[in-house]
């Protein structure tokens, strides 16, 4: 059996080495190198164990001999042909498969959207992602490359959000963000740090352990609220204008960053491929057949999809994930001989 993997990041490197101890495996990936989604965080939650380490782990499992990973080469469109699928890269060539994996992931959510909060318009206002390069180099600074005094995380943005059409949880944004502020207080125990949030959602193993620990040996300060907009001040600062829906307060406050916490979307390439094969579903995720038992499956036969290109997931769901996808092929595959 010959199988397309769509997408090289944590699912789709995870199930392609599955799949490849008993068939052929082409992973397509549209970046230069797997796994950008990975390799541009420092630490993960919530052991803050490194990142680029479990990157380096999922990365030597391409080197199996029946997986060819095929790099800067996007999947355009897909197709299906009696009993295969077709597909067609960017650059027009097309190849035949028995079996389909969809597994082409996420984006963030563009915070120039959101122009209330100031993103593209004051240097001071960054995104999570920016602030996890800073971590990762060591480099947390403001915009005149000073250590920051006071900084300020903003969550849901981009989710739980009806203006901005997407009205989903992005499930990992909490837990991100104090992972990050726990991350600055280490390099920088002198910074104030405040995390505005609607309600936590620490859901996962350790997490709750995570959050007491930001606030009872680091001191983040964490205020229920939300920022209306930001502007800049006349010292090149950051000024927030929030509520504190605990107090029922209105509030100003100024800080040297101001963080937005973006949530996950679909990518391109799950919006285009998911409509593309019929099986687009909510906020341009792809859609399985059902969330329960058959999740890895989709109502095309021979497609499956596999991590958070059907929601949003954090990286040690979406490979447990990608091995169920990887298991599913395989029992089709035997129920078909």
């Amino acid at each position: 059996m010959n199988i397309a993997v769509i997408g090289a990041g944590p699912a789709g490197i995870e199930a392609a080495s599955v799949l490849a101890n008993n068939h052929q495996v082409t992973l397509f990936e549209k970046e230069e190198k797997p796994l950008c989604n990975i390799r541009d965080k420092a630490f993960l939650f919530p052991d803050f164990s490194s990142a680029d380490e479990l990157a380096d782990k999922l990365e030597a499992k391409l080197s199996h001999e029946n997986i060819t990973l095929k790099a800067n080469c996007a999947v355009t469109a897909m197709n299906r042909t009696g009993e295969q699928w077709t597909l067609t890269t960017a650059d027009g060539e097309t190849a035949t498969f028995d079996k389909v994996l969809l597994a082409t992931g996420y984006r963030v959510f563009d915070a120039h959207q959101k122009e209330e909060l100031g993103y593209g318009i004051y240097k001071g206002v960054i995104t999570s992602i920016e602030m996890e390069k800073m971590i990762k180099e060591n480099q947390i600074r403001n915009n005149m490359d000073e250590v920051p005094k006071q900084i300020v995380f903003l969550q849901c943005v981009g989710s739980r959000d009806e203006k901005s059409g997407n009205n989903y949880c992005s499930k990992v944004c909490c837990v991100t963000a104090v992972k990050q502020a726990i991350e600055i207080k280490k390099q920088h125990p002198e910074t104030d740090v405040y995390i505005f949030y609607m309600d936590l959602r620490m859901w996962g193993q350790g997490f709750e352990e995570m959050y007491r620990e930001a606030q009872e040996k680091y001191g983040v300060n964490f205020v229920r609220g939300r920022i209306s907009e930001a502007a800049s001040t006349f010292d090149n600062r950051v000024q927030i204008k929030a509520e504190d829906t605990l107090m029922g307060n209105p509030m100003t406050m100024n800080a040297d960053l101001l963080v937005l916490m973006v949530g996950m979307c679909a990518s391109e390439g799950t919006a285009t491929l998911s409509k593309c094969a019929g099986i687009d579903g909510l906020y341009r995720f792809a859609q399985s057949r059902s969330p329960h038992i058959e999740d890895n499956l989709t109502s095309q036969p021979g497609l499956y999809v596999a991590g958070s290109c059907k929601r949003p997931m954090c990286i040690e769901d979406t490979i447990q994930d990608a091995r169920a996808a990887a298991l599913a092929i395989l029992d089709d595959d035997t129920m078909m001989r």
